[in-house]
């Protein structure tokens, strides 16, 4: 009734999306959506991405710096990472397709339309054409583009944890709970496993589906170990962690990101650290569609736990230590998180007597 009389003043589809939405944001509840139906929309020209930082200049544009991604992925590179591409960190791109960029306020506008489309690149160590060079390169799309950016910060994580506990601690990152997590998580994992002690970074994730494979694959505990003639004894399981643990949560995390550091708890895994997570544990699991093609989920179940008590919907999942992730101190490289997990692990293995038994005497049979 409340919202009923607001469609009198509906004109597009688009305002009765948002109707629905203030009206189903009533019931406090997640995983409560909307969308779609006979929304018109316009054609796009999506700009061409490049992977790189730009400087303005004196009315150049100068590149300050190429975002790298991460050695150990080898699907997405920025164009002036690729071999044959002699452009570097600190020449001006001055012209694309042979139009100057002096034209534009932005760089952006001159690969307007250009997403994923081969271009000519003007470029020059100083900002003037004579004596500038010509390369071609592939543009991005800006899903790559952000996937190389997400990758630049997840290997400048791994490294700085690396040097700050002098090589004992890994870092891995699960950015959700779907299929391309889970194959992250176990790709990370492999590279990582061997060292004294983990930090999990689940920060953002988005969610997908419920996560007991990424607890199952945590949780491996030794079952033997084995004496082998030339090289060092084996762990069984093979691919398995033994040590500390702490796992990072933020508001950000929700759905499958709310699940994911709850199993962590209760399969005694190790601290949680940063702020408490979203609060969205009432699924979906497929709704119908409306007659125009739009969409509103209906949310069709919600977890307790094993001692019959409801997950804190719309609360979420409390850390063990609590620590602000300040959005200023992040944009300038800093990570109290981060840093609070290598001092806690580097405390536990301090603590931590040796995992691993020394190998018996040889006996006398």
């Amino acid at each position: 009734e409340k919202y009923g009389k607001l469609l009198e003043d509906a004109v597009t589809r688009s305002d009765v999306n948002y109707l629905i939405g203030e009206m189903i944001a009533e019931l406090n509840a997640s995983h409560t959506y909307r969308g779609g139906g006979s929304i018109e929309t316009a054609d796009r020209e999506p700009s061409g991405c490049l992977g790189v930082d730009f400087v303005e200049k004196n009315g150049h544009y100068k590149i300050d710096k190429i975002i790298t991604g991460a050695k150990w992925d080898n699907k997405i590179r920025s164009p002036f990472n690729r071999s044959g591409v002699e452009v570097e960190e600190g020449d001006y791109i001055l012209a694309i397709n042979g139009v100057e960029l002096s034209e534009y306020n932005t760089p952006w506008k001159a690969l307007q339309g250009l997403n994923e489309k081969t271009v000519e690149i003007t470029y020059n160590d100083k900002p003037e054409l004579d004596g500038a060079e010509k390369t071609v390169i592939k543009t991005l799309n800006i899903r790559d583009e952000i996937r190389l950016r997400h990758l630049n910060w997840m290997e400048w994580n791994r490294q700085y944890v690396d040097e700050k506990s002098d090589g004992k601690i890994g870092y891995i990152y699960v950015r959700s709970t779907g299929v391309d997590a889970q194959n992250e998580l176990v790709r990370q994992f492999q590279a990582q496993f061997k060292k004294q002690a983990l930090i999990i970074d689940e920060r953002f994730n988005s969610g997908g589906q419920i996560p007991d494979r990424f607890i199952e694959l945590l949780n491996r505990e030794p079952l033997s170990y084995w004496a082998v003639r030339d090289g060092k004894d084996w762990q069984w399981p093979p691919v398995a962690h033994f040590g500390p643990k702490t796992m990072l949560i933020n508001g950000w995390s929700g759905s499958g990101g709310d699940a994911f550091p709850y199993y962590f708890r209760k399969a005694g895994l190790g601290k949680l650290i940063g702020m408490r997570t979203w609060g969205g544990l009432i699924g979906i699991s497929g709704a119908p569609s409306l007659i125009d093609n739009g969409v509103v989920t209906a949310p069709s179940f919600r977890m307790y736990s094993t001692e019959g008590k409801w997950f804190a919907e719309g609360h979420g999942v409390e850390p063990d230590i609590r620590v602000v992730d300040d959005p200023e101190k992040l944009a300038e490289g800093q990570d109290p998180q981060l840093d609070k997990a290598i001092q806690v692990l580097l405390e536990e293995l301090e603590k931590q007597g040796k995992i691993k038994p020394e190998r018996p005497e040889y006996e006398e049979r």
